[in-house]
């Protein structure tokens, strides 16, 4: 187990160093950030000092080497917009998105989990098929469009819920939470609920589709030739091996929850780090870009890890595998 670990971090390292390079290759195609932070009157001295004071005008191993060199300390430099240390920006948006994702996972995984059992115990009743007739739409339509019709049903039509923004927030020392207000919590619902939905019906059809594979094996008829009541038999042993799958799924899930909240926090104009990252391209703000893809990375590849060391605690054949071999 610890071997494996360890040769996962390793592997995760890696992964890691390859995705900072390719980000900061591209940055060097999205433009010149001195254009946008110059006016119309500057001259090519004035040009060439800014180029000099960010470190623009060396080699670009060398400024991909000093910008892994700060990440590791976490220190992604000076944004080119604002002025100010880039960790210090994120850090200051940082707590909106996790607060945005961790709802919507909790969401996506308790009505997906529930959901796809449901759909999978009662697949040939009204209400199972009614609910995979739904789960198309959550599937089918894009984020931003469902984003914008639950604007004009919640927020415009009826008035029950916030449309834009957090709402008010309560600082907690490095920490502002929205959880601990009326309007905080008012304000979530819906970026949760657009965020999570694709996510929660792509959850439930694996858990169904496991579900009903599993409970067409031959120790499913088995366990239920003993006289097993449904309960132990759907709970017991059919929910339990339909985990892995399920497992793989849900942790990349949640990383896309992440990962994918730009468009989302766009659509709310949710103050967290997808929005700031779509201000920072409009502005070439590429330490901003660069420090963006750097924590998505390391989001992606802790979930991986944590995923991959799930399979063990869950499924005992992958222990008697790495045993043998």
């Amino acid at each position: 187990m610890l071997a494996f670990a360890i040769r996962r971090m390793f592997q995760s390292i890696i992964v890691l160093l390859v995705v900072g390079l390719v980000a900061f290759s591209m940055f060097n195609f999205v433009g010149d950030p001195v254009d946008s932070m110059l006016g119309q009157e500057r001259t090519d001295a004035d040009v060439e000092r800014v180029r000099i004071q960010l470190g623009l005008d060396q080699p670009f191993p060398v400024q991909y080497y000093k910008f892994l060199q700060g990440a590791v300390k976490g220190d992604f430099g000076i944004s080119y917009r604002q002025g100010r240390p880039v960790s210090q920006i994120i850090a200051e948006r940082l707590p909106a998105t996790l607060e945005l994702a961790f709802v919507s996972a909790v969401l996506a995984i308790i009505f997906g989990v529930a959901l796809g059992i449901f759909t999978a115990i009662r697949r040939n009743g009204w209400a199972a098929n009614t609910i995979m007739s739904l789960s198309l739409i959550g599937v089918s339509l894009p984020t931003f469009l469902i984003g914008i019709l639950l604007i004009y049903i919640f927020a415009v039509e009826l008035g029950w819920l916030s449309s834009f923004g957090r709402g008010d927030v309560v600082d907690l020392g490095w920490w502002r939470t929205g959880f601990l207000t009326k309007s905080g919590l008012l304000a979530i619902i819906l970026p949760a609920i657009t965020l999570g939905l694709y996510q929660m019906t792509l959850i439930m059809r694996i858990v169904r589709a496991e579900m009903l594979e599993v409970l067409r094996t031959d120790y499913i008829k088995f366990a239920r030739a003993r006289g097993l009541s449904k309960r132990a038999v759907n709970f017991g042993h059919a929910l339990k091996n339909t985990m892995v799958p399920v497992i793989t799924v849900t942790g990349m899930q949640i990383g896309s929850i992440i990962a994918f909240a730009i468009i989302t926090e766009t659509v709310f104009q949710w103050p967290g780090v997808g929005l700031l990252f779509i201000n920072a391209i409009r502005f070439v703000d590429i330490p901003i870009m660069a420090a963006y893809l750097m924590l998505i990375s390391v989001m992606f590849v802790s979930i991986n890890l944590i995923v991959d060391l799930l399979y063990f605690a869950i499924d005992p054949r992958l222990r008697l595998d790495k045993t043998k071999g």
